[in-house]
């Protein structure tokens, strides 16, 4: 069932299936291009790995979508330490998930000494769905005697953020 309010500058449909649809430019609130809303994950627990297959990181938020046609703009940013094993450089991943779906994927290399580093990802997504949508970061390492931390170091505040950006369509 639709309800559809009239008015001088034009409509607005209420339905009870698709929600509630907006004319272009009518509401700014739900004009194409516009953030309707933005949700923020912070994770400052330190966190290793040296497992060759994806493990979660910890950095994770959850968003839920006003519209079905929305996007998602992921925004990821983890500081971290590497601890590369041997000489020469190796690699490590880095995976945006949404749910179980991997969407992004990085790769970066660690130099032969150790180093720190930021991993800066950014990805527009589009979920088709007004339900509860979680996204969050995995890493693996291609070499399992090479070590990657995240929220590192210890002695100075650190931090991973991933920042959601609702975008009406």
């Amino acid at each position: 069932m639709s309800l559809i309010l009239s008015g001088n500058s034009g409509s607005l449909t209420v339905d009870s299936t698709a929600g509630i649809t907006f004319p272009n430019g009518s509401n700014p609130q739900a004009a194409p291009s516009k953030v309707l809303q933005v949700v923020q994950g912070i994770y400052s627990t330190q966190f290793s790995t040296s497992s060759t297959s994806f493990v979660d990181t910890g950095l994770t938020a959850t968003i839920t979508p006003l519209f079905s046609t929305s996007k998602i703009l992921v925004l990821v940013s983890q500081q971290g330490f590497a601890a590369p094993s041997g000489a020469g450089t190796q690699d490590y991943v880095t995976n945006i998930v949404r749910g179980s779906t991997n969407i992004i994927q990085t790769k970066s290399q660690i130099s032969a000494s150790q180093s720190t580093f930021g991993n800066f990802m950014q990805f527009l997504d589009s979920p088709a769905t007004t339900s509860a949508t979680t996204y969050k970061t995995q890493v693996y390492l291609a070499v399992s005697t090479s070590t990657v931390y995240f929220q590192w170091p210890s002695s100075s505040p650190s931090y991973s953020t991933i920042t959601l950006m609702e975008i009406a369509q």
